[in-house]
């Protein structure tokens, strides 16, 4: 009888604590995005002075946004405005170590910072009116990888690593789990393996939080035509200014959502131009490295000369933390070496004091670059003014459509699912062509191009000689001249001769112009000097502190 009355008064209280649980976290009412009549909004980008901005859709017309979050809202069931309210600021614009702070402090988890950008996301991306078309998928496995980091000893992490934080990769580069896309509809089912970087990220326990979008085929498709569109993913939109200024391209959404804090940092690519252009525009730190630092193996390419990714970040030290977790040579990229180089040791501490720039002269009529150049000197660097000549880049178009004539099949036959019909680039005109109301509805001008190039490989291989060897005379003329630590640069501006100088670029916000338009600082030096660009982004930055979080994202 006494076993009865015990059993009976424990159940009673389960009873009573379940019921209290359910009074505590109440299930939370579904959010969903609803689609809406985009001609208003179409129509006032047709009054915008950049042409480019002249859109024909705002919106994707083959994903359903609800879909991008569905299979994760079991896990935000129970996730609160008030959770969200509780984390807002621990989380918001806050560094990789402050984020690991908080977690050993047992202030935060991994799961909560986890659910805290999902919850985000949804929340933005389901409201039409402050909505930015940066991720096209999530990793439906996150939440439930963020619970098994909790379970590790705290106390033994590192505070300047990616353990437990959410990272967007650029929908091209392949991940397990999701989809690679680069955006186009032909690639929209391409179930593949890990890209070296994504494997690089799981090897440091990063969380992979998802899929942002992107340029499609990182604009390489059509001419002229709006920066950050994608037929899968829509048109990226600027937190700063929607659908007034330009998100940047190519790597898009990897802009748009660190800037907005729907994650921790994101994986860009450039080709040229393409990590540092949606930097400056998003006011984030966008780093552009030498040609072989990091591994393309995976990365759905457009030049093997030229391709690199590269991380984008909301600050100079989480920049270093994820190019130290995603260095290492590569036996399968032919351009990849070892660096063996720890680009966050020796940032901290590093000030401007007898650094040496190269600023352009012609570029200190720009408001924004003239403040930022007079803060330099401010902190006691040496200001040189340069009046490089405008050399030209003949061939340079020619480099990407041979290069991707040639590497696209590659990545194809050995990279892409068993999904993709598609082989090489005339089938994926002649895809497009079937249906160019959806699938190109601004045209594939380029794709065009390259089948039309008839560059040999011997010209080629003139072409990259010297045209690397003339950007690089290009800096090196005044970098050796004047002992420089580097050159600097307005956002993207001279993203093509960095590009086939194979020389890396790192940009930092520098301030927004009188509409509220971001601009980045962008350091350019000779290759294989990311670590002191990084230094000496890292001392303009604390010397500085330009970026603002987008005023309709601070909630």
């Amino acid at each position: 009888m006494k076993n009865l009355i015990l059993v009976t008064l424990l159940f009673l209280a389960f009873l009573s604590c379940k019921k209290e649980k359910q009074i505590v976290e109440e299930k939370q009412p579904k959010v969903t995005w609803q689609t809406y009549d985009e001609s208003e909004d179409i129509e006032a980008t047709q009054k915008l002075e950049q042409s480019r901005m002249h859109l024909k859709l705002v919106n994707s017309k083959v994903l359903d946004k609800n879909s991008i979050w569905e299979s994760l809202e079991p896990e935000l069931d129970y996730f609160a405005p008030e959770d969200y309210n509780r984390l807002k600021d621990l989380i918001l614009e806050k560094d990789i170590p402050t984020l690991q702070k908080s977690v050993k402090a047992g202030q935060l988890s991994y799961e909560e910072l986890t659910k805290f950008y999902i919850y985000r996301i949804r929340k933005y991306e389901s409201d039409n009116g402050l909505s930015l078309n940066g991720v096209i998928s999530l990793n439906p496995k996150v939440v439930e990888q963020a619970r098994a980091l909790d379970k590790t000893d705290k106390s033994k992490i590192d505070i300047f690593s990616v353990y437990g934080m959410p990272i967007l990769l650029k929908d091209n580069i392949n991940t397990v789990g999701m989809n690679t896309t680069a955006g186009a509809i032909a690639l929209q089912h391409n179930k593949t393996g890990n890209a070296y970087i994504t494997q690089k990220l799981l090897d440091k326990n990063a969380l992979i939080l998802g899929k942002a979008n992107l340029s499609e085929w990182a604009y390489f498709l059509c001419s002229g035509c709006p920066v950050g569109y994608s037929a899968v993913g829509g048109q990226t939109i600027n937190p700063y200014g929607r659908l007034v200024f330009e998100s940047g391209g190519s790597s898009s959404g990897s802009g748009v959502t660190v800037a907005a804090n729907y994650c921790v940092a994101a994986i860009g690519t450039e080709t040229s131009g393409s990590i540092l252009s949606p930097s400056s525009q998003n006011s984030v730190v966008g780093l552009k490295p030498t040609i072989g630092v990091l591994s393309r193996t995976g990365i759905v390419p457009i030049s093997s000369t030229l391709d690199t990714p590269g991380p984008m970040t909301k600050n100079v030290i989480d920049n270093a933390i994820v190019l130290n977790a995603v260095i290492g040579k590569d036996a399968s990229d032919s351009a990849s070496v070892e660096t063996n180089i720890d680009y966050v040791k020796g940032i901290e501490g590093q000030t401007l004091k007898g650094k040496r720039f190269g600023v352009i002269k012609e570029f200190l009529e720009d408001s924004i670059y003239n403040i930022a150049i007079e803060k330099i000197k401010k902190e006691g660097a040496e200001i040189f003014e340069l009046e490089p000549k405008q050399t030209p880049l003949p061939g340079f178009l020619s480099i990407l459509n041979i290069d991707m004539k040639n590497d696209l099949p590659a990545y194809l036959a050995s990279q892409a699912g068993s999904e993709v019909s598609i082989k090489n680039i005339a089938d994926a005109v002649s895809f497009n062509k079937q249906d160019t109301t959806l699938r190109v509805p601004y045209g594939q001008q380029l794709f065009e191009g390259i089948l039309s190039d008839s560059t040999t490989t011997a010209e080629l291989d003139t072409i990259k000689e010297q045209l690397e060897t003339t950007s690089r005379a290009y800096f090196d003329e005044h970098i050796d001249k004047h002992n420089l630590d580097a050159v600097l640069s307005i956002n993207n501006y001279h993203a093509g001769y960095a590009a086939v100088a194979k020389y890396p670029a790192l940009t930092v916000p520098m301030g927004y112009d009188d509409k509220g338009e971001p601009k980045g600082l962008t350091f350019i030096a000779k290759a294989f000097s990311e670590a002191k660009l990084l230094q000496l982004g890292y001392a303009y930055e604390q010397a500085t502190k330009e970026r603002k979080l987008p005023s309709k994202y601070v909630n």
